[in-house]
């Protein structure tokens, strides 16, 4: 088959769901994979409301299994004949602090948010470089500026921003295009997904409940008025389906503003000015 073919991870919802259909609008086979598929009928029902059903294979695909990550490549190219693009997009929040987490913890939010993408990206090089393809990580402006009670987010999420820069002139070498895109607050179900109850969380917060508080009532603001999924994932199928992007977008002008306080914050005082007074 001719058609461009393009492997999205996380697809079920959110802005995943958004990019999986725009793909498949931009007329590449979109190949979108999710852990459940259970959750799949909210996007094979927006598939066939926008007429590109056609297009969009849904498959399960869960990043924290190698395995897992390897099947689902090989399976798509073996249906297809070629792996023109990946996005990594699948992810997961997480809100805490280091005293009253345990490493563990730490730990399963670098496997979702970093190794993860890692274990797809290995998988998929190989074909991505027989397309002279694109891989494409969804990453945050959390993987720019550190936030507070986002200590094990913005870890991986720094990590993933740091292995892509660090990736992008070794691949481009063997013809493969590496970016990454930096959505800012987004309206998804990414937020309500996160596993923390307020009311609990605070009560155990000890001397840091004031400062959990408050931030978490920031977030609350900051969401209720952030961008639609759909918004962002524009940003993104462009940056799959464009011409040859820069190494780093990001999805909005809030996000640019933000990231451009850290890039330009050679001491480190302007970040921790701003993002400290989230929590007064």
């Amino acid at each position: 088959m001719s058609e461009q073919t393009v492997l999205v991870t996380g697809t079920s919802t959110g802005i995943g769901l958004e990019i999986a259909l725009g793909c498949a609008r931009a007329g590449w086979r979109t190949v979108a994979t999710m852990r459940d598929l259970g959750r799949a009928d909210r996007l094979r029902a927006a598939a066939d409301a926008a007429g590109v059903a056609d297009l969009i294979d849904v498959r399960r695909l869960d990043v924290t299994d190698a395995d897992s990550a390897a099947t689902a490549v090989a399976e798509t190219v073996a249906a297809y004949g070629r792996l023109d693009a990946v996005v990594n997009n699948a992810g997961a929040g997480h809100v805490g602090t280091l005293e009253q987490e345990t490493v563990e913890d730490v730990r399963a939010v670098m496997e979702v948010n970093f190794f993860g993408v890692l274990h797809v990206s290995r998988a998929a090089l190989p074909h991505l470089r027989a397309s002279r393809g694109r891989l494409v990580s969804v990453t945050s402006v959390g993987g720019v500026v550190g936030q507070p009670f986002n200590e094990a987010y913005c870890a991986a999420k720094f990590a993933v921003e740091g292995f892509m820069e660090s990736l992008a002139p070794v691949a481009a070498g063997v013809g493969v295009t590496v970016a990454v895109v930096e959505p800012g607050p987004v309206a998804s179900e990414f937020v309500a997904n996160i596993d923390i109850d307020r009311d609990r969380a605070l009560e155990q917060a000890g001397v840091y409940a004031p400062a959990l508080r408050a931030y978490l009532d920031r977030s609350g603001r900051t969401f209720a008025a952030a961008q639609s999924p759909a918004d962002a994932a524009t940003v993104v199928v462009a940056v799959v389906t464009g011409p040859t992007p820069a190494p780093r977008t990001q999805t909005s002008t809030t996000a640019r503003e933000f990231v451009r306080v850290k890039l330009a914050d050679l001491a480190g005082t302007a970040v921790i000015d701003l993002t400290g007074g989230w929590l007064r």
